[in-house]
């Protein structure tokens, strides 16, 4: 008998369909063991000796295998094949040595990169050892994160509180986020102004802008204010002007190669709306496969664009088969990787079967939207390329003094896109190239002619600052410097979160405080390790390691020998809050227009501000040095706000409804806003909900909070009221008794009626169904003219529906529940009614003896009804 041990029980579930009887499959579910999360696993004074221990978990997992292995002739290590897959194999074959469980058995490992199969038997027949080279990079790189961590952390907690942890990629990733912050913050709007033209040369009208202004070349910044703007209006208005040339040029557009992991992550983000680890769940479980058929796509963590001969082949007869010949250019592409450190071990992410198109499968959807984004990519990358015209008409007076342009394009052969495109990212307004991507469709013009203005338009605009990280802009940035690789970076952004060094708005990063003054802290005392180009080269080393090229363990000797010298020195420095204040003043404190002392403190206005910490609170600050006098207190926000009364304990106002003040506090929980009143015993207090800065709050906001809870309306099933508040696990929605969650805390302020009566319900089903407890309606539309029957709108597993007596109607899609009215309703029961089955004649009641047996519904009872899931607007490239 020959054991095969894979990593997860998907993937030994279809590889045993391929082997048959003779061989048996089992899964260790990943990694078995790791470095314990404590001091000491790591032993740089004993030559980086390293601590495994054995997941509780997967002891029992290993106690199977080991058994197994005792009873097999041959063991095969079949994990992933990249160094993470490399290690499990390591791992498994070390704990089964320590178990005894091989002896003279021979160990062969073996790696497939599309579990097909073909892939797996040949495979099989072309066994070789484990890479030991592989291996040294994985427990080098696993042993560099785990010093840093537990060197760093310690460090951290000792001498700056409120920080969670450090990490050797994670903190650089940080210092990304925080530097494009400064960007923004630093950053200061330049007017410019725009011109354009309509022109008619006996023609409809087409657009121009200025392009020469008083003889001089005018490129997009260059109007700087309205009176510039409104002279080149009036030369424009005044000038006779000629058409005095026409330039179309062909132009050709190439596809993207197919995807790599952070190219699958970046497009999946722009596209589908996926963050980078539900990107690789996805993924993860169309490698695995889902069925018969098998796995769906190649390995998905590579960062390799390269495909197979076979891959190319078959994706060109696709092309030709559903585009035509004219699609398939004359020689496949082939394509090489840009990237910085890329290892090219694997191929690029394709279907394994690019035959097997996206419309004939029925996946959950998830896979279903991302297998479709691999099909997308790799048919377009073996297709032709696009053909356009691009056509530049310059228009000119005769002394040409001032100059006019019209772009347009054609696309004469769809080429690739006519299957997809590339997605893109937004760029920094005002800073455009000055070519422009004009898709305007040109009149026909003819050089010479005479061209009449129509009208023109002056716009003023304001340059705005670089946008804030996406997860797909991060992590092309992360790629492009060549720091961590592409199968770390979901859990390195997903850390950043946990560790609520940052937040997410609107799907971008923006840096808690805490995150910028850890930041802060080891670009001033650990810059070094946090700097991108040294993060970027110890990549190189471990790459150099897995080739072969260096010694392991001589890089952590080089590494630690830097590192724990600088730790030791700055656990002995004494006064690191202040040298911090020093250090990032320019930041917390910018320079005031008018020259005035940018630390003075607002409230108290003879104290100064300086940077604060509370080990007892865990957190740092900015606070008056009056204190307690004065309790002026902010975050690090360096805007315009920042240095003003706009944190800490103060008066934000007097509330118009009821002439109370109100005020902001900190308190030992956190910052929260309260009002008295003289004729009650306690004052209304509520704390400020996540994301909300003390900075930055409001009178308006702080008036909304405390009137919370708000009454939403009575329920229409029982009259009983709803309200809407905020509470210890954040917003929600209360009625009798019942709880359920709001998205987020503006909602809280807004949600109407209907939309309170389908949460409710939503939640009551989840909570309810299938324990005979009835469920609300989502609304109730009367008595059915016909039958007199109740017609009510329910919420059900798979979407609203219309229900009345037995018949159970789904909503036309598209329908929300609240626009439901009796007219649409019963059409809707009477086509279900015709196709619904026929009930069988119920026999006469008897009556029975009151067992138990006859106290329990006759009904077998339906599983909890789930939440649909929240839609995502779907892009079509």
């Amino acid at each position: 008998m020959n054991l095969v041990i894979v990593e997860s029980p998907a993937k030994a579930k279809t590889i045993n369909k391929y082997l048959g009887s003779g061989f048996e499959v089992l899964a260790s579910y990943g990694h078995i063991r790791d470095l314990p999360s404590k001091d000491g696993s790591v032993k740089p004074d004993e030559d980086f000796a390293m601590e495994w221990e054995v997941d509780a978990r997967a002891s029992t997992r290993m106690t199977e295998i080991a058994a197994a292995a005792k009873r097999a002739d041959r063991v095969i290590l079949a994990t992933d094949p990249d160094r993470e897959g490399e290690a499990i194999s390591w791992h498994v074959l070390e704990v089964l040595n320590k178990k005894k469980a091989i002896k003279d058995t021979p160990v062969e490992r073996v790696t497939f990169n599309a579990i097909t199969k073909s892939a797996v038997l040949e495979a099989m027949a072309n066994p070789r050892q484990i890479d030991m080279e592989l291996v040294e990079a994985y427990l080098a790189r696993r042993a560099l994160d785990y010093l840093v961590g537990f060197t760093l952390s310690p460090v951290l907690w000792r001498k700056l509180p409120g920080a969670r942890s450090a990490g050797r990629v994670q903190s650089v990733a940080l210092r990304i986020v925080v530097d494009r912050e400064l960007e923004i913050e630093r950053f200061r709007p330049q007017e410019y102004w725009s011109i354009e033209a309509d022109l008619a040369a006996d023609s409809p009208p087409f657009t121009t802008r200025l392009v020469k202004h008083a003889g001089k070349r005018i490129q997009r910044l260059d109007i700087k204010d309205e009176a510039t703007a409104n002279a080149a209006r009036d030369a424009i208005q005044t000038g006779d002007f000629t058409i005095r040339s026409i330039e179309k040029k062909p132009v050709r557009r190439f596809p993207s190669p197919p995807f790599t992991t952070s190219t699958l992550q970046q497009e999946a983000s722009r596209k589908l709306g996926f963050d980078a680890q539900r990107t690789m769940r996805a993924a993860q479980k169309l490698y695995e496969g889902v069925d018969e058929t098998g796995g769906l796509i190649t390995y998905m963590r590579t960062d390799g664009v390269q495909t197979t001969p076979e891959g190319i082949a078959q994706a060109r007869e696709v092309i030709g088969e559903t585009f035509g010949p004219a699609f398939v250019p004359a020689e496949a592409r082939y394509y090489k990787t840009k990237a910085k450190n890329a290892q090219e071990a694997h191929e690029a992410i394709r279907p394994t079967n690019i035959a097997r198109r996206p419309d004939s499968l029925r996946l959950e959807s998830d896979l279903q939207r991302l297998y479709e984004l691999i099909w997308k990519r790799m048919v377009a990358s073996q297709m032709e390329a696009a053909r356009l015209d691009r056509t530049t008409v310059e228009v000119e007076t005769p002394d040409g003094q001032t100059g006019l342009r019209a772009t347009g394009q054609v696309v004469t052969f769809d080429g690739f896109l006519a299957v997809y495109e590339e997605g893109r990212d937004e760029k920094q307004k005002g800073a455009e190239s000055e070519e422009d991507d004009d898709t305007a469709r040109l009149p026909t013009l003819k050089e010479g002619a005479k061209a009449k203005v129509e009208a023109i338009r002056t716009d003023q605009h304001f340059t705005e600052p670089p946008p804030r990280y996406s997860e797909a802009t991060l992590v092309k940035k992360l790629e492009e410097l060549g720091i961590g690789r592409p199968s770390t970076y979901a859990s390195i952004l997903t850390t950043l979160r946990d560790r609520e060094y940052v937040r997410m708005d609107k799907n971008r990063f923006i840096p808690e405080d805490n995150g910028r003054l850890v930041t802060a802290f080891l670009e001033q005392f650990f810059g070094r390790w946090v700097e991108y180009d040294f993060t970027a080269a110890l990549e190189n080393q471990l790459d150099e390691v897995s080739a072969g090229d260096m010694d392991w363990k001589a890089l952590l000797r080089e590494f630690w020998s830097k590192l724990k010298p600088a730790t030791a020195a700055v656990l002995e420095r004494q006064g690191v809050i202040d040298e911090l204040d020093t250090a990032i003043g320019p930041f917390l404190f910018p320079e005031k227009a008018d020259g005035s002392d940018a630390r003075l403190c607002p409230l108290c206005k003879t104290g100064h501000l300086h940077l604060k910490a509370s080990f007892k609170m865990k957190s740092s600050f900015i606070g008056c040095s009056n204190y307690p006098e004065c309790r002026y207190t902010r975050g690090f926000g360096a805007g315009e706000n920042a240095g003003d009364e706009a944190g800490g304990d103060r008066e934000l106002g007097i509330d118009e409804a009821t002439g109370l003040p109100v005020a902001l506090k900190i308190g030992r929980f956190g910052p929260y806003v309260e009002t008295a009143n003289p004729g009650e015993e306690k004052p209304k207090r509520s704390s400020l909900p996540k994301g909300w800065s003390p900075a930055t709050l409001t009178l308006e906001q702080a008036v909304r909070l405390l009137a919370l809870p708000r009454p939403v309306g009575d329920h229409p099933e029982d009259g009983k009221p709803i309200t809407a508040g905020l509470g210890r696990y954040g917003p929600f929605i209360l009625h009798a008794g019942t709880y359920a969650n709001v998205a987020d805390i503006d909602e809280v302020f807004d949600i109407g009626l209907n939309r309170a009566v389908v949460l409710l319900a939503e939640k009551r089903a989840g909570k309810f169904a299938g324990r005979g407890a009835a469920v609300a309606p989502l609304k109730d539309l009367g008595a059915h003219p016909e039958s007199g029957e109740p017609v009510h709108v329910m919420a059900g597993r798979f979407g609203p529906y219309v229900k009345s007596g037995k018949i159970n109607a789904t909503l036309p899609k598209g329908t929300a529940p609240e626009d439901m009215t009796m007219e649409i309703a019963v059409p809707l029961l009477a086509a279900r009614a015709l196709v619904a089955p026929k009930a069988k004649k119920a026999p006469a009641k008897k009556a029975a003896p009151k067992t138990a047996a006859a106290k329990k519904p006759a009904a077998a009872k339906k599983p909890a009804a789930k939440k649909p899931a929240a839609k995502k607007t779907k892009t079509v490239a």
